[in-house]
């Protein structure tokens, strides 16, 4: 079976955006997971920082190497490196700073859900900064569910109180960023390919993630054990392998069809954070899925869309 039948199948849509929306929602608890084996603490921003720009110059060189063997083209042009840098400064510098500092404060669960506003601040980007792309009544309907369930989720003990710390300020202005970077890579795959531009995107974000986190961490302040190589390595994969998996099934299907699986994402990051990190799950964290979840779903439904590349979300 060749790619494009089995990215068409129906089976073959379904295990690559289920397996890509799995991937994606792990690396929650991996990531908190993590903080805990190499014993990296919430005020300890330089090490966050270090270890977030280690796992995407992994992630990246995977991505090449799977360009290589597909015989894609790897080669860096030079008027391509303003825009690349561009992407690579919001889709993976700033974002990961903001959501690796952000989701020390912050629950996994809370930071499964929170992940899933990168739709709906890619929406209102795209609302600004395209004018085919305007708010409607049933994108509006999308964004007001999916950031209500936001709040709902940060809602504590049971009672109708509000918490809204510095950790989820920080993940939803990371999901902005992502947003923003999305937007970026899109305009771009009008002169790129997707994997050139997300290859290059990621490795110079992780060298800007290494450069920031060197003065304050040095070069190796981690005691990489059997089990914190092996959490450095999933992560590092799942970002490739999700974007492998995520972008072949979006470049033959139609946008609308795929993209109503990213919903998936904070479903699976929120129960893998109830199993791996013992996180209880209450009423509010559930009814902040559902909204978050039933927005995305609302606001990818589209009657006719174009078949086109899309830039991935990575986590």
């Amino acid at each position: 079976m060749n790619a494009e039948r089995f990215f068409t199948h129906p089976l073959g849509i379904v295990f690559s955006a289920g397996t890509a929306a799995f991937l994606w929602g792990s690396a929650f608890p991996a990531i908190k997971i993590s903080y805990e084996v190499l014993e990296i603490g919430p005020n300890e921003l330089s090490e966050q920082i270090l270890f977030a720009g280690y796992r995407f110059l992994l992630a990246s060189i995977l991505i090449f190497i799977f360009l290589k063997l597909t015989k894609k083209t790897i080669r860096l042009q030079k008027q391509h490196v303003l825009s690349l840098s561009r992407i690579g400064a919001f889709q993976t510098f700033i974002q990961y700073i903001l959501f690796y500092i952000g989701l020390s404060y912050a629950t996994g669960i809370q930071g499964s859900i929170i992940a899933g506003t990168t739709t709906f601040f890619q929406i209102l980007f795209a609302h600004f900064l395209y004018h085919d792309d305007k708010l409607s009544i049933r994108k509006g309907i999308g964004l007001l569910l999916g950031f209500s369930g936001v709040i709902i989720v940060n809602m504590t003990k049971g009672e109708f109180i509000l918490h809204f710390g510095l950790g989820e300020i920080l993940l939803l202005l990371a999901m902005a960023s992502g947003g923003f970077g999305n937007i970026l890579a899109r305009n771009a795959t009008n002169s790129m390919e997707v994997g050139y531009i997300t290859s290059y995107e990621m490795l110079f974000g992780a060298v800007g993630l290494i450069l920031a986190g060197l003065p304050g961490a040095g070069f190796v302040p981690f005691h990489f054990t059997g089990k914190a190589l092996w959490l450095l390595v999933y992560l590092a994969f799942l970002s490739a392998t999700g974007y492998i998996l995520w972008n072949n099934v979006m470049k033959y299907n139609q946008v609308g069809k795929i993209s109503v699986y990213l919903f998936l994402m904070p479903v699976f990051g929120v129960f893998l954070s109830n199993i791996f990190l013992n996180e209880k799950l209450n009423v509010f964290v559930f009814i902040g899925l559902f909204f978050v979840t039933w927005g995305i779903i609302i606001v990818n439904r589209q009657k006719s869309v174009k078949l086109e590349e899309e830039s991935t979300l990575t986590v």
